[in-house]
């Protein structure tokens, strides 16, 4: 059997190139980003020149020609810093730019990938409604044809990246029939009559990341803006999440890790007692556990990314690292903050950013009892109905 957790030169390459990047652009702005709350756009399109938005993509339609667990790689380095622009270059690819690259006709493709895997546009997945996410009998926002146009009538609610400066349009669920039940997917470009962007939300944490509710009012977009088949809409949409739950992992491991080291260097110049904090117990296995989290939630989710990237089934292993790491990154952000005592508490302190950023890590593209019940399935036991 050839088992190998060693990463490709151009993947060590990339991880070196992305975390340098962190450490001198992102770091010592982020504290001032959660503190504005302002969205990052010159630092968006940095990572944008540096072909981040275009790593899953092939190079015919601007990407880098690289792979999904570089992509990963890339949202870990950039999460260990600020988990903000973390969530903002996996939403961008892995929601915005995915589903064109999957299920869009080769015109779509070509029309609107290029800006978007150079990072110089943004786009946004519009599933989640305030009746409904995962439940699709939920989903509220309706699309009727009418000649060689739809009509979309309805509404979506914390979609991310669809209210920036560089943001080029939506893609969406809406029901096309009801008898049977039809959903199917459309882009909505911004800026189309009747389509209303939000002034966002009060959020617990990721505050320099761009979360808005949408509305649509007789929003009416060209037959050639409907993506993918007809009826097949809601599917394609979870298959999207399904990879998505490996890049949330990623970035699940980087708050992780960074809770690690900062509470490493802190151990060591924090005295109590006349001795480094490090040196007691309590701390010092608080830490260990952190770095077992860590170890064990990489392991999670480069397994999954490589069923994944082999055309294998992947979906329960996506499920599995997504639960344990993002729960993982609660556990180890509340400790992280234990470690520090009252600065872990402040957000001028990495470890205090970090904790409010944690919690909604369970519940994004796929809430902790969804990963369960998705799991339980994947093991055959019987459903409720």
């Amino acid at each position: 059997m050839s088992l190998s957790f060693d990463l490709t030169p151009e993947q060590g390459e990339l991880r070196s190139v992305v975390r340098q990047f962190a450490q001198e652009r992102v770091a010592p702005r982020a504290e001032e980003m959660n503190h504005r709350r302002e969205f990052p756009t010159d630092l968006v399109l940095e990572m944008g020149k540096m072909g981040l938005f275009g790593l899953p993509f092939p190079v015919e339609y601007g990407g880098s020609g690289g792979d999904y667990l570089s992509l990963c790689l890339a949202i870990e380095e950039i999460g260990r810093v600020d988990q903000s622009l973390g969530i903002t270059l996996e939403a961008g690819v892995g929601l915005g730019a995915m589903p064109i690259w999957k299920y869009g006709t080769e015109e779509q493709k070509r029309r609107w990938l290029p800006a978007l895997a150079s990072g110089e546009q943004l786009a946004g997945f519009g599933l989640t409604e305030p009746g409904g996410g995962s439940d699709a009998g939920g989903l509220r926002t309706r699309a009727r044809r009418d000649g060689d146009e739809w009509v979309i009538d309805g509404s979506k609610q914390f979609i991310t990246n669809v209210g920036t400066d560089i943001s080029a349009f939506v893609t969406i669920t809406a029901v096309t029939n009801d008898t049977p039940r039809e959903v199917t997917n459309f882009i909505v470009p911004t800026g189309t009559p009747g389509y209303t962007i939000g002034k966002g939300y009060r959020k617990v944490g990721w505050h320099a990341s761009d979360t808005r509710d949408l509305s649509f009012e007789g929003v009416t977009v060209p037959a050639d803006h409907q993506l993918g088949e007809r009826g097949r809409g809601f599917a394609n949409f979870l298959s999207i999440l399904d990879e998505g739950r490996i890049a949330i992992s990623a970035l699940a491991v980087g708050s992780i890790q960074a809770c690690v080291d900062e509470c490493v260097r802190y151990s060591h110049e924090r005295e109590a007692f006349g001795k480094p904090i490090g040196a007691y117990q309590a701390v010092a296995f608080k830490i260990a556990d952190m770095e077992l989290q860590a170890e064990l939630a990489r392991n999670a989710y480069y397994r999954a990314a490589w069923l994944m990237m082999e055309g294998r089934p992947f979906k329960k292993q996506a499920s599995i690292a997504k639960l344990y790491s993002t729960e993982a990154a609660v556990s180890a952000a509340r400790e992280a903050c234990q470690v520090f005592g009252g600065y872990g508490f402040t957000t001028e302190f990495l470890v205090g950013r970090l904790y409010q950023d944690a919690k909604i890590l369970e519940i994004g593209e796929g809430t902790s009892e969804v990963q369960r019940m998705l799991i339980a399935r994947e093991l055959g036991l019987p459903r409720t109905s």
